[in-house]
């Protein structure tokens, strides 16, 4: 009897774990474990795209090198649509994109991942092309179908309504917003399609707060970016205060990257591609991929750049101090040490000495400039550096052994 009682619980033992297993292996994996990273065309082309650009850019991603650096999504924006069929099924413009399903298994032979763009309002942002409202379930079932891997949900489409309500009651105007993100979300979910879900809302509402409620991966948490050195610094330098939001599977998220559209001077692009890996963003190039100078190759493709941004660890920078124009902004990373850069946002070349106390070191570094991708050798207690005009100077520091 006591042999039997034994077998009994050693079988019930076996068959929780075996349960707990089971309840494991149903659970989706875990997206966006790292910042995405990829390409979309709307910085460079707005809706001048088609199936052929798609298709060539694809193949500058993988022999420029980029897919290997880790940039992996194409991410079609506004402009595909184009219309709905008698039953309410969403179709892209035949004239320029004859067979999503088609494009998407392009994607994935070469080793990329296809994304795709909608929004939560009636139309998108120019109000001549449909957006998901009230399709929620029916266009992620489409989507899904395409093998899309990636969705950018942009409110513009009721982003009017949203304001509306603002102004009469701000509670109903975040229960509204919460609600189309949360829907979407849902929807995508159902499909048993891991898709990255990109919240694209400016920055409303606070949406860091409540964006991983609505089961957000990245969220936009400003407004459009320009190829300018005033835009590009206003997008990244208000992330200071926000990294406390962000972690693996969740990112604030400031807007595309400018590098290699020729409005900015290539200290400024270095500056973007050094914020944006600072803050654990997402690094989505916007630029034409099949048409890079080798200076815009260097700075996007730069390896030791993009370490910090896809660092295991997930750990957002922040600002830890400012002087005037400089900004001395530092990440920590998996490896105990730490990404440390400084911006100068002046009018004129500075030099900015800084202890190595502030970034969290007690004795001698060893330090590393990565852009110059020089060793520095073994330094003290403190350190000055020469910032170009709105330059950056990057650096990686280890504590010395």
């Amino acid at each position: 009897m006591a042999k039997s009682l034994r077998i009994w619980r050693l079988f019930r033992r076996a068959a929780a774990i075996l349960l707990v297993q089971a309840s494991a292996w149903a659970q989706p994996a875990p997206l966006a474990l790292r910042p995405p990273m990829g390409w979309n065309p709307w910085n460079h082309f707005r809706h001048a795209v088609n199936d052929k650009l798609i298709r060539e850019t694809a193949d500058a991603m993988v022999a420029s090198g980029m897919r290997d650096a880790g940039y992996r999504y194409v991410i079609l924006d506004g402009g595909w649509e184009g219309g709905r069929d008698a039953e309410g099924n969403i179709f892209a413009d035949p004239a320029r994109f004859p067979d999503m399903k088609a494009l998407g298994e392009y994607m994935h032979s070469k080793g990329l991942k296809f994304g795709i763009y909608s929004s939560p309002g009636r139309t998108i942002c120019d109000g001549s092309e449909p957006g998901s409202f009230g399709h929620e379930e029916q266009d992620a079932r489409t989507f899904a179908s395409w093998g899309v891997d990636y969705l950018k949900y942009d409110v513009c489409g009721g982003e009017a309504t949203y304001l509306k309500l603002e102004a009469k009651n701000p509670q109903l105007a975040h229960a509204y917003m919460l609600g189309l993100y949360t829907k979407m979300h849902r929807a995508l979910e159902e499909t048993g399609r891991p898709i990255v879900y990109s919240i694209c809302q400016y920055g409303l509402d606070a949406v860091w707060r409540w964006a991983p409620e609505a089961g957000g991966n990245l969220w936009r948490t400003t407004s459009d970016i320009h190829d300018n050195y005033t835009s590009m610094s206003l997008n990244g330098f208000t992330q200071a205060g926000l990294a406390r939001f962000a972690g693996p599977g969740h990112w604030n998220d400031p807007d595309m990257l400018e590098i290699g559209n020729g409005g900015m001077k290539p200290a400024e692009y270095e500056t973007q591609m050094s914020l944006w890996s600072i803050e654990a963003a997402p690094l989505i190039a916007g630029n034409d991929l099949r048409h890079m100078d080798e200076q815009t190759r260097a700075i996007l493709l730069n390896r030791e750049v993009i370490a910090v941004d896809q660092d295991p660890l997930g750990r957002e920078g922040d600002r830890v101090r400012t002087e005037g124009p400089l900004e001395l902004w530092m990440k920590p990373l998996q490896d105990g040490s730490r990404a440390v850069a400084i911006f100068n946002r002046g009018r004129s070349a500075m030099d900015f000495r800084f202890s190595f106390r502030e970034v969290g070191f007690h004795g001698k570094v060893r330090v590393r400039d990565l852009w110059l991708h020089q060793d520095l050798g073994i330094m003290s207690s403190d350190d000055t550096v020469h910032v170009a005009k709105h330059g950056v100077v990057m650096l990686r520091m280890w504590r010395a052994r």
